[in-house]
């Protein structure tokens, strides 16, 4: 979406005192990394995600910042997401990427099991020119899945779809390109607060070339993380995590470092 070397993200960790813990333990539920979890924010809860990644290879990075809001209560959600993203191809530059207005449905959640389709819209903010956008009013949905399977076992499943008109590569050319996103994970609660993560995500997705036509290109990664969450007496949950993405088949000889921080709390 921001560009075809960009497929995962990170976050930048503070440290919090534990002093200030509260007493009743806060169970980590929506602080996937790469994979979408499908649980909405409760009512009167509003959550604000921090993300920071860095691939080794190719030295790109991008850091994101998204804000949720329940509309008034689970059952709706509208958030946004601003990347700001580093290419060193094709300008080796810096900058805002497109921006992603998103609602989310909570569908289903009971006995275990949640669904929460999403629709965005992407909006043409960053520069095309710099390969840090699109140029073009983009949609987006996705589909995540979430299964509890035991009381220490937890799954996540996403399957989605990103469609732009007109999308312009940094030359001028257009074309309309379709992207395909895919992944899974399998979260083990050591405890309620403390969590052991394996993901996988990838991705499929046409460019545009200076010429007007388009190319296809596929990624793939592996992410093992872990991440743990600060309860606060005021209600605050703040939940650090740090993983590696490690790419395999398309995205074989890339890897990186990816951190997360999200901060929950009550609206008042």
């Amino acid at each position: 979406m921001w560009g075809k070397k960009i497929v995962l993200a990170l976050a930048l960790i503070s440290i919090v005192p534990l002093q200030a813990m509260a007493e009743e333990p806060k169970k980590i539920q929506d602080n996937s990394f790469l994979i979408e979890e499908a649980y909405n924010q409760e009512a009167g809860v509003i959550q604000h995600i921090q993300t920071f990644m860095y691939l080794k290879k190719s030295k790109d990075w991008i850091y994101t910042f998204t804000q949720e809001w329940p509309v008034p209560n689970e059952t709706h959600q509208l958030s946004y997401t601003i990347p700001v993203i580093h290419m060193t191809d094709p300008t080796n530059s810096s900058g805002i990427g497109d921006i992603a207005l998103n609602y989310r449905y909570q569908a289903v959640l009971k006995d275990h099991i949640a669904l929460s389709p999403r629709f965005s819209v992407i909006l043409p903010t960053g520069d095309y020119r710099k390969g840090h956008g699109t140029d073009s009013v983009g949609l987006q949905a996705n589909i995540p899945l979430s299964v509890e399977l035991t009381e220490k076992f937890v799954t996540h499943w996403n399957l989605g779809a990103t469609y732009t008109p007109n999308s312009r590569e940094p030359g001028g050319a257009k074309a309309d390109t379709t992207a395909f996103n895919y992944g899974a994970s399998l979260i083990y609660l050591v405890t309620e607060n403390f969590n052991l993560m394996l993901e996988a995500a990838g991705t499929s997705g046409e460019s545009v070339q200076p010429d007007g036509s388009r190319q296809q290109a596929n990624t793939f990664f592996i992410n093992p993380g872990v991440r743990f969450a600060i309860n606060f007496k005021s209600g605050l949950q703040v939940v650090p995590g740090v993983s590696m993405p490690i790419g395999v088949g398309p995205s074989k000889g890339e890897y990186g470092g990816l951190a997360y921080l999200s901060f929950e709390h009550p609206l008042f």
